[in-house]
């Protein structure tokens, strides 16, 4: 400690394990082989510094670039380093009046939970760590009564006149590694209202800084940190360009990568919000131009949380609405009544909010709907039904590349025989009752046909709109398919009306390679009839 103290004091800049780390973690993203600029969010945190806006919590699913954007800030504020290389060609490089001018103090909740191993001690360590580097910085100031951390920073702050930034990385680990230690939870959630909500905290909190999978605990409904503005993937409000990666950046690095932009909107865009209709996921993105190849790469990282424990909970509606989202169709569904923590569900609206929390579902805020996103998510939902009770659901899927076959052959009868099999299993979920609930079913039925199609409902043709069309990948050599529903007429039906529209003039190019399928469903009988034709000009 002595020899650490000499070392400071003959002008040296200090850096520790939690306060004022440096800037190796930014400086190793820079050396990056992919590094997408988004150092334009310290615009946003520059311009909230030390006001009443200072006290920010952003949540975002798993390998989002939280941790990676809590290093930049690291690197950009600390006074323990000095990063003007590091920023220098940047999009905030105009803008470095608050650079390495503050003592930045960082707090890795999971990391600390890890080395600690005692969820009931972690509050104390963590205490007794910082308030022990402080102590190096800032010699002579506190005394060994100094335990609790709050007070410890009021006191350096009216001795020294220095403000902190505070970084809280992983702020929710307590309440998803220990979410039935409610005591650990308690005492933690003290730590920070000390830290952040006492009138002594609003004197040496320049700005606060938390990252998590969840938003801000409720309790009784309100926030237990009130105080802070929240940006999730609910509401991520002008954060939004910053939660994934954005349409112009993916198309950029798909150029340079010689990657199918177009497979990569399949894979990993779908993330949809108010001021961004196209958000991506970073992780997968960057592993996907960097490997050559498209697959599923985020959710084979799952480390917190279970997919299927999720979806297997009992709750009324929820198996419906992931059947429904399954063959593409939206759910209506209220975010509010969650209380943000991994365990008072009450109800399916609450399940479905947290697997938006954390990636596995995309909300669209203006509509209050929620659905799956893209492939790579669409694929771990199917992995994670294979290991449920979900019997029915599991044939269809199963059925699914058999239907596709005998579409391809015009087998009209065992594609009606699959379709009926499909509702008959469904029928709870996939109740008829008009040509849009036949069309759940057949998108159900026809669900791994997205590995040679991209599925266009509703799609204008002609003279009208087509109930779906199939139309095939760059890459494949199948025929394009439409196909027309009937509820209550007849198959015949279908192809006459898909003839006498002329929907296949849309698809000029597949001419010669195109398929018409018209299924009709007859409410009377209770069976299905399918009819298939190739089509042929004039």
């Amino acid at each position: 400690t002595a020899t650490v103290r000499s070392i400071f004091l003959k002008g040296i800049r200090y850096m520790g394990n939690y306060v004022n780390r440096g800037n190796a973690s930014f400086a190793s993203a820079r050396r990056s082989q992919i590094y997408i600029d988004k150092t334009g969010l310290l615009n946003y945190t520059n311009s909230v510094m030390d006001t009443e806006q200072r006290y920010i919590c952003v949540s975002r699913p798993r390998r989002f670039g939280k941790t990676l954007t809590a290093g930049m800030l690291m690197a950009y504020y600390g006074k323990g380093c000095d990063s003007r290389s590091l920023f220098q060609d940047l999009e905030i490089a105009g803008s470095c009046s608050f650079l390495n001018q503050y003592d930045v103090i960082h707090l890795d909740i999971a990391y600390l939970l890890v080395q600690v191993r005692d969820p009931s001690k972690t509050i104390e360590y963590l205490q007794k760590s910082v308030i022990e580097e402080l102590d190096m910085i800032y010699p002579g100031v506190l005394s060994e009564s100094d335990r609790y951390l709050p007070m410890a920073l009021s006191r350096v702050h009216s001795r020294k006149g220095v403000g902190f930034i505070i970084i809280i990385d992983e702020w929710d680990a307590f309440f998803r590694e220990s979410r039935y230690d409610m005591e650990a939870q308690q005492e933690y959630i003290d730590l920070l209202r000390g830290l952040f909500k006492g009138e002594q905290s609003k004197d040496f909190v320049k700005l606060a800084y938390m990252t998590g999978i969840l938003p801000i605990k409720k309790y009784k409904s309100e926030s237990a940190l009130n105080n802070f503005d929240e940006f999730t993937m609910t509401s991520p409000k002008r954060l939004a360009k910053y939660v994934g990666f954005t349409e112009d950046e993916v198309k950029d690095l798909c150029k340079e990568y010689e990657m199918d932009f177009s497979e990569a909107v399949r894979w990993y865009d779908g993330y949809s919000f108010f001021r961004m209709k196209h958000v991506y996921n970073p992780n997968s993105v960057v592993k996907a131009m960097l490997s050559g190849e498209y697959d599923n790469y985020w959710t084979r990282t799952v480390a917190y949380e279970s997919l299927q424990d999720y979806i297997s909970l009992n709750f009324d509606g929820l198996r419906d609405s992931i059947v429904q989202m399954l063959a593409g169709e939206r759910c209506r569904v209220n975010t509010d009544t969650f209380g943000n923590d991994m365990t008072s569900f009450k109800s399916r609206d609450d399940v479905l909010t947290v697997l938006i929390h954390l990636g596995y579902l995309a909300y669209d805020w203006e509509k209050k709907e929620v659905y799956v996103p893209n492939e790579e998510v669409r694929s771990a939902f199917a992995n994670a039904i294979q290991g449920t009770d979900w019997t029915p659901v599991v044939r269809a899927l199963q059925q699914s590349d058999r239907l596709l076959a005998a579409t391809w052959k015009r087998e009209a009868s065992v594609v009606a025989e699959i379709v009926a099999q499909v509702h008959m299993d469904n029928t709870s979920i996939l109740e008829y009752n008009n040509e849009h609930s036949l069309s759940c079913v057949i998108a159900l039925a026809y669900y791994h046909a997205v590995n040679e199609y991209t599925l266009v409902r509703e799609f204008p043709a002609g003279k009208g709109y087509a109930d779906i069309v199939f139309l095939p990948r760059r890459y494949s050599d199948k025929p394009a398919m439409i196909v027309e529903l009937k509820y209550g007429h007849s198959a015949q039906e279908a192809i006459r009306q898909i003839r006498e529209r002329n929907y296949p003039e849309a698809l000029q190019e597949y001419h010669g390679n195109l398929l018409l399928v018209g299924i009709n469903y007859d409410k009377e009988s209770k069976e299905h009839s399918c009819v298939i034709e190739e089509w042929e000009e004039g």
